[in-house]
């Protein structure tokens, strides 16, 4: 069986690995329990998986297709995805109606141009039921996440969010940022918008409540405070330069204080000031000073705190220029903790509180919801998304478009941050396209790139050389899109650019050919069927239109002799960029085969356009050239013998202090360190003795 028709007929491998389908023969049902849905009550689910006898849907594609589905289907909720020849999964749909919601497509009568196109590239469908409507919009909203299929709305970023953790499994808590699966024991606060807010909350929090944020190995290890005592950011719990009961009563005062009690946390401090002050103990009394001054700086930068809700999360959604912008604001404890603006790829004919309600859907599939959801309209099905966000949750969850006083003064200035961050987006994205036209002009494309990869090599004297791409498109760089390749042969010459170079081409260029060897280079929107890939709201192509080297006539001749061998020499077009004179910035020298090489202006946009992406580049394989080095440098002999794990590995270190130690060690006193056997000692020894 093909690729593309096991994706047609394995229900299991389009579903998430925590939803298991058997499939069994023509009619057959079978009742799976998943293990770990989204949390939330157990949910049984019935997988249909039926394929039309043969002849039955054969060569049709389309309404004729759908229609073969609609009568094997149960009058019952669900989820349905629509898939193309070549096994791609178009759309995830959830129905309260399998049945009926099926027949709608099949009748071929059509509401948008979107759906029509949908259809008519539909040549099979999968369906899952389930118990109720709510299971179904989870496994809608979970299966979109994990298939992202093109003709639904889709989470363009899906990066979890941080949190600050009061670790509660030492005798001295302390702080830190996290983010991912909450396995530790402790008091976790947030999420707030990004890491640089978790960072800069963390330092005002030390200064405030000089909470320990080392790790507790150092702790353990410590015989005198650290620099971060010295500069009193820390009371030194590790050397007893504070008692226990003294620094457990300062963790509690920084739980309060992110629980939202915070005013009675400064009302306390305030008043030990005082009374530090009537003693004479000035110096104490500037300690609680500093304290004060801290908190209010942190109070400062959550913006505007409200005073009637406690724990909300806000959503705004702003459509404009064929774009959405749906901005989301987090309020915690009675305390901002910050703000994100998220741009969802989304049919432009599709309505605002369609977008939002998918979006929330998948926006809470792996978070836990607020107990308050604002929104500044109302969203596609409102009432069954809240009933699906508090089975999830495990707790009533309330979802209100508020009209008037504080909470709406929350929801305008969040859909007025989202006016904001759209029309900044609109412009970038205006300018980007100008800048593309500009490019294809100057050097002879047909049309604007929609891909463009950038390569450079990076490396001193020839060690931890490092190969570099970056990828840019419509909507500027595509950080995603970045790769980077540890050159690997052995027959390179130490600092031989061309060579690396060449090892790069091929590798690139072979994987490409062998994973996406039948996609056309720069196809029209109209060659894929999506209008929108231009635009940004559609896939991203996997071929290049255009890749820039960075060197000059040689660079070029190895990088065009890599492509010619492989047979895509005219499937990509290939420019050099040499640096000018005295390598001076606006001097660059472009290579472009065909022509003779030539400059631009020096204040011509397209020539600043080229220099911001080898400006990339450069940083991009600097950067991945550093990270190899210090891995180097701290690479362990032990690392290159084979059995010798991380468990292992730590224990020699304890026994004898230094992998030059191990080095020298007998077999005798290698048995004797715990987790080492006789045989294992002897790989040890014999990496080091090879007599």
């Amino acid at each position: 069986m093909s690729p593309a028709a096991q994706k047609r007929n394995g229900a299991a491998d389009d579903l998430p690995p925590d939803v298991d389908i058997d499939v069994e023969d023509e009619g057959a049902e079978e009742i799976v329990e998943p293990e770990a849905l989204p949390s939330g009550p157990e949910v049984a689910f019935t997988a249909i998986d039926w394929t039309p006898h043969a002849g039955d849907a054969d060569g049709m594609v389309g309404a004729e297709v759908i229609q073969t589905f609609v009568k094997r289907l149960p009058n019952q909720p669900g989820v349905y995805r629509m898939m193309n020849a070549a096994g791609d999964v178009l759309y995830v749909g959830k129905a309260r109606s399998l049945k009926k919601r099926v027949t709608n497509y099949a009748q071929g009568r059509f509401h948008t141009a979107r759906i029509g196109r949908m259809v008519r590239e539909t040549a099979t469908m999968e369906f899952v039921v389930t118990r109720t409507e709510i299971e179904a919009l989870l496994l809608e909203a979970n299966l979109i996440k994990r298939l992202r299929p093109r003709f639904n709305v889709l989470m363009r970023d899906d990066k979890s969010f941080p949190y600050i953790l009061l670790t509660g499994d030492h005798v001295s808590p302390g702080i830190y940022k996290h983010r991912g699966a909450r396995s530790r024991k402790g008091d976790y606060f947030g999420p707030f918008a990004s890491a640089g807010a978790v960072g800069r909350t963390i330092n005002s929090l030390q200064r405030a409540f000089l909470l320990r944020s080392c790790t507790n190995s150092f702790y353990e290890n410590r015989t005198r405070p650290c620099l971060l005592y010295q500069i009193k950011r820390c009371a030194g719990p590790c050397t007893g330069e504070i008692s226990h009961e003294g620094y457990a009563d300062l963790v509690s005062e920084a739980k309060d204080f992110l629980s939202g009690r915070s005013q009675k946390v400064k009302t306390e401090i305030s008043a030990a000031m005082q009374q530090a002050s009537e003693e004479l103990d000035f110096e104490r009394a500037a300690i609680y000073r500093d304290r004060l001054a801290a908190l209010s700086h942190v109070q400062a930068h959550q913006g505007i705190n409200p005073q009637t809700v406690e724990e909300a999360d806000v959503f705004a959604i702003h459509q404009e220029g064929g774009q959405t912008c749906i901005q989301v604001f987090f309020f915690r404890t009675g305390q901002n903790w910050g703000n994100r603006a998220y741009f969802p790829k989304a049919d432009p004919a599709l309505e605002p509180a369609e977008v939002l309600g998918s979006f929330l859907a998948q926006f809470y599939d792996d978070k836990l919801p607020a107990r308050t959801l604002l929104l500044s309209q109302t969203a596609q099905e409102q009432e069954l998304l809240a009933e699906a966000l508090s089975t999830h949750a495990g707790r009533k969850i309330a979802i209100s478009v508020p009209q008037r006083g504080e909470k709406k003064d929350l929801t305008d200035h969040a859909l007025q941050n989202a006016r904001e961050a759209l029309g900044r987006r609109l412009a970038e994205t205006s300018t980007q396209a100008r800048l593309l036209a500009g490019f294809a002009e100057t050097f002879g494309l047909q049309k604007p790139p929609v891909r463009i990869e950038v390569y450079d090599n990076s490396h001193i004297m020839g060690t931890n050389a490092v190969g570099a791409m970056v990828v840019a498109g419509p909507e500027g760089f595509v950080k995603n899109q970045y790769r980077k390749f540890n050159i690997r042969s052995t027959e390179i010459t130490p600092g031989d650019d061309f060579g690396m170079m060449r090892e790069v081409m091929q590798r690139r260029f072979s994987r490409l050919l062998k994973e996406h060897g039948d996609e056309q280079p720069g196809a029209t929107p109209d060659e894929t069927g999506d209008e929108d890939l231009v635009a940004g709201n559609g896939g991203f192509p996997a071929w290049p239109d255009v890749i820039l080297i960075d060197g000059g006539q040689g660079q070029m001749t190895a990088v065009r002799q890599i492509l010619a061998d492989l047979g895509v020499e005219d499937r990509v077009m290939a420019i050099g960029i040499a640096k000018g004179p005295d390598r001076d910035a606006g001097r660059e020298r472009f290579f472009v085969k065909g022509r003779d090489s030539f400059m631009l202006p020096v204040r011509d946009p397209v020539l600043y356009f080229v220099q911001r992406l080898r400006d990339e580049v450069h940083r991009f394989a600097i950067g991945s050239h550093r990270a190899r080095r210090k891995k180097e440098m701290v690479k362990s002999p032990l690392d290159e013998i084979a059995g010798i794990g991380p468990g292992r590995k730590r224990a020699l270190l304890l026994a004898f202090g230094t992998a030059k130690a191990v080095s020298r060690a007998a077999i005798e006193d290698l048995v004797k360190v715990d987790g080492i056997s006789e045989h294992v000692a002897k790989l040890v020894y014999n990496h080091f003795h090879e007599s």
